[in-house]
């Protein structure tokens, strides 16, 4: 599978030259092209990006208002209901070319307010502005949101997604919002507005940013969790148990509740481990059963939890979504699960004692311990 920074290409490079010079006829392709792409293949795709930011610096006007000119002109047609990213052609810029421009706007065009936010509007509608307008929100929250504001109101979906993923406190690969980690307020009233859009492209980001902020204030989402369920659409219920899966996968009784998992009543748990001895590239077989202990249909989360070996010898969990079931009065439930041990680049493991967990509902009900060999 090709890397993903090769998002980031010459003939990307050589395509935004060609399209600047059509609407700047002084622009220095050739210098573009060269700074742009220096050490190309030595760069990580958000190095890629800056690199041309810094081009467009280096050989765009200095004086912004001209570039904005310049960089509207070059935009080519917008996102086609259909697709999410559409490339660069020669009549115009979209994609991730998009993606150095934006990052362009968001530092060198406040003092040019309105323009550069309504470049933002306009680059969004070809891939997204969600990383280069967090400069002008931690520059003034109060001044930016009230425009961000207006556009959760907007009739293109791409704005109104743009309304929440730019706002989120903790958006991956982009700098924190630092104001909204500490108090999500102005942003949860923006989230109020797109909750109910009729586009599940913006619901999604308004769950993703609803997580975001569950993981420095839990108990904001679900006071306001509860609020939105009563009488929630299904739309509504997936967006919010979206928003709620961090809460969720770390058993928290109060969301697990608001969503009808109580604590489930059961007897004769069994885990049983197909082999307890196992080395690097096998796979944890494990078999789960158990009977009702209740007269009355109950609803089940069920998860496991793996704590792997640490390099000092402990233990940390790492929590993974298993399956959910309903288990009617008197029923035995049987489920069966493989977990690979294979290497991975987010995670180096180490050689000892593992345990695995069982979580129904928030609550461990039965464990096992297994060992692991690595090989030298």
């Amino acid at each position: 599978m090709e890397p993903f920074k090769n998002a980031f290409n010459e003939n990307l490079i050589k395509n935004m030259a060609n399209v600047f010079s059509l609407n700047w006829s002084s622009f220095n392709k050739k210098g573009f092209i060269e700074d742009a792409k220096n050490n190309f293949k030595n760069l990580e795709l958000k190095e890629r990006s800056n690199q041309i930011t810094e081009a467009m610096k280096t050989h765009l006007p200095s004086d912004f208002s001209q570039t904005a000119e310049i960089l509207f002109s070059s935009l080519g047609a917008e996102i086609n209901d259909d697709k999410i990213i559409r490339d660069s052609d020669k009549s115009g810029l979209a994609g991730w070319a998009i993606m150095p421009m934006c990052e362009y706007v968001g530092l060198y065009g406040w003092n040019h307010f309105t323009i550069s936010m309504n470049l933002f509007k306009e680059m969004t509608k070809r891939f997204t502005c969600e990383f280069g307008i967090r400069t002008f929100i931690l520059k003034d929250p109060t001044k930016t949101l009230k425009v961000i504001n207006r556009w959760s109101k907007d009739k293109n979906k791409h704005v109104r997604r743009l309304a929440s993923e730019g706002i989120r406190p903790r958006l991956p690969w982009a700098m924190k919002l630092e104001p909204f980690i500490n108090n999500p307020q102005p942003i949860i009233k923006i989230l109020e507005i797109l909750k109910d859009d009729p586009e599940e492209y913006v619901r999604r980001s308004v769950a993703n940013n609803l997580n975001d902020i569950s993981k420095d204030h839990p108990e904001e989402i679900i006071t306001l969790s509860k609020k939105w369920i009563e009488n929630a659409s299904h739309d509504r219920q997936r967006l919010l148990k979206h928003a709620c899966r961090s809460l969720i996968k770390a058993g928290d009784k109060k969301i697990l509740k608001i969503f009808g998992y109580k604590e489930a009543k059961l007897k004769d748990i069994k885990l049983s481990l197909k082999a307890k001895n196992l080395k690097m590239g096998d796979a944890l077989e494990f078999k789960l059963s158990m009977n009702s202990g209740s007269t009355k249909k109950q609803s089940l989360l069920i998860d496991y939890v793996i704590h792997h070996k640490k390099k000092n010898g402990s233990n940390t969990p790492k929590v993974f979504k298993w399956t959910s079931k309903i288990l009617v009065s008197k029923n035995r439930l049987e489920i069966e699960k493989k977990h690979p041990f294979k290497v991975i680049s987010t995670r180096t493991y180490y050689g000892g004692k593992h345990r695995i967990d069982i979580m129904i509902n928030g609550n461990t009900v039965a464990s096992s311990e297994f060992n692991l060999t690595i090989p030298t």
